[in-house]
């Protein structure tokens, strides 16, 4: 490859990491936490007393005819959570009266108490992984085109690689030279993970934007027909209309039981109920089977006053090819196929992606210091502020939700989990933005430590007997979280020295 080709790509590459790099490190810190995401719902959920015995389907029976009786219109499409892997009772479902979404679950007094639409931690994280804090739609919209440049950052980046790629992959050449350093380990964590991270992209770009890709297709290629054609493939809902005659429906033990007659083996883990109470009333049953397949999603569609089989049972045996992609993708994504060891081998590799992007902007900003003068470009200066702004503020924030959580409770400190997070980014942000940077290097570096190892201080302060009792999940949080904050203390001493040693002319230096 000429030089000039070689420059190209090289600053395609880099534009490109620029400029999704710093949302791509929330999404994919936030997402390394969202693989634990129901063992972070019991984390929190640590110091309240136990719960009472399981609900059962009686138990579903009387929070959907509580609820209807509250809200009767919600019969038109509402949805009933059953108990399964963390996840408790709830009815919940738009209310065309209100045009609002509403939840439900059973009060200790046996009657629906609704839900508020509050912050919970690891529902909050999880977010924040594939939104980044944007509100509304237009945080999946930004991601979803994020993970589209990410990709073409990928295909760059091994084009520059390819041809050195024999002699340096292993190669971590340690010296004065630090930037050769990051530069080494930027290449060798970045081409090791290369088939995870393609699949990151592809998955999140299909996940985040993949209707809207169909939408010239739907509206100048399918006349509006090709949702209704590939949608039961993709998971959505069939259209479904009511007949205004009543009809006794099915009570949720009958429809359990006529779902698993029909998907021998199926775990059902959810009831889409449509026009509950009609004669033409549809219920989708959605759960798991256990089976040696990459996806073990299954649907089952019944009639909801007779039970009987409308539509073939979607399971991972039978799946259309459109469904196996799908299905598939959403696997790939969280890790959901592989147990326990693969969500840790999904943790270190998303952390090491965070690595990636972070690194990636660093070498960019050292790629435009000027060696022999000590005034520098201001954009270089700029970038590494809000690189450390964002990233280091990222983490603080995230540890200080821990850590509100503990010490409040997650009921008092449910309402505060995003004021909190982005009270603490800003922060940090500004911090970067009005320091000496060297000096706010290595203090967010700290301060970043700090409220990562006080989520082990707060476990022991608040929940000592039981840490003393050998709680495997506390102990596991707590010791992960002191290793963060151990390495974010090595960064920031690495941090110190070479801004007292380093190279006089760079940002990164006092005397910049």
């Amino acid at each position: 490859m000429n030089a000039k080709t070689l420059k190209t790509w090289l600053s395609v590459h880099s534009g490109i990491g620029i400029a999704a790099g710093l949302l791509l490190f929330i999404a994919f810190y936030a997402g390394a936490l969202t693989l634990f995401h129901h063992e972070i719902e019991e984390w929190s959920a640590a110091a309240e007393p136990p719960a009472g015995p399981p609900p059962t389907l009686a138990d579903a029976q009387r929070l959907l005819d509580g609820v209807l009786a509250q809200a009767p219109k919600m019969a038109a499409d509402i949805r009933l959570q059953l108990p399964h892997d963390g996840h408790g009772l709830r009815a919940y479902g738009q209310d065309p009266a209100t045009k609002t979404w509403r939840s439900f679950e059973l009060g200790a007094d046996g009657q629906p108490r609704e839900q508020q639409d509050r912050g919970e931690l690891g529902e909050f994280i999880h977010r924040l992984h594939y939104t980044v804090g944007i509100p509304g739609a237009w945080g999946t919209y930004t991601m979803g085109v994020v993970s589209l440049l990410y990709g073409l950052a990928l295909v760059s980046g091994l084009v520059i690689y390819l041809p050195v790629l024999a002699r340096d992959l292993f190669a971590l050449r340690w010296g004065r030279n630090l930037k050769r350093l990051w530069q080494d380990a930027h290449n060798a964590v970045g081409l090791l993970s290369l088939p995870f991270h393609i699949v990151f992209a592809w998955s999140g770009a299909v996940l985040c934007i993949g209707t809207l890709l169909l939408a010239p297709f739907q509206f100048l290629v399918f006349e509006g027909k090709l949702l209704a054609l590939i949608g039961p493939q993709a998971g959505f809902s069939r259209p479904v209309q009511a007949s205004g005659t009543p009809a006794p429906p099915l009570k949720v033990e009958q429809l359990v039981a006529a779902a698993t007659r029909a998907a021998p083996g199926l775990e059902v883990e959810r009831l889409h109920l449509r026009h509950h109470g009609d004669a033409a009333a549809q219920v989708e049953a959605d759960g798991a089977v256990h089976e040696r397949h990459l996806s073990r999603a299954v649907r089952v569609e019944l009639s909801g006053t007779t039970g009987a089989l409308l539509h073939e049972v979607q399971r991972p045996a039978s799946y259309s090819s459109g469904t196996a992609l799908l299905r598939g993708l959403q696997n790939l994504h969280y890790g959901d196929f592989g147990g326990l060891a693969l969500r840790w081998v999904y943790f270190v590799l998303a952390l090491a992606g965070a690595f990636l992007f972070y690194s990636g902007n660093l070498l960019w900003v050292e790629s435009r210091r000027k060696h022999q003068q000590a005034a520098q470009p201001r954009r270089a200066s700029v970038m590494a502020r809000l690189t450390l702004g964002v990233a280091l503020g990222c983490i603080a924030g995230i540890s200080a939700l821990f850590v509100g959580t503990r010490v409040l409770g997650p009921d008092r400190f449910a309402d505060a989990v995003q004021p909190v997070y982005f009270a603490v980014l800003a922060l940090c942000v500004l911090w970067a933005l009005v320091r000496p940077l060297p000096k706010a290097a290595f203090e967010l570096c700290v301060a970043a430590a700090a409220l990562t190892g006080c989520i082990a201080l707060a476990d022991a302060a608040m929940l000592g007997p039981r840490l003393l009792r050998g709680d495997l999940l506390l102990w596991t949080v707590d010791l992960t979280a002191l290793l963060g904050a151990a390495l974010l203390l090595l960064l920031a001493r690495a941090t110190r020295r070479r801004a007292r040693n380093g190279a006089p002319h760079s940002v990164w230096a006092l005397g910049a």
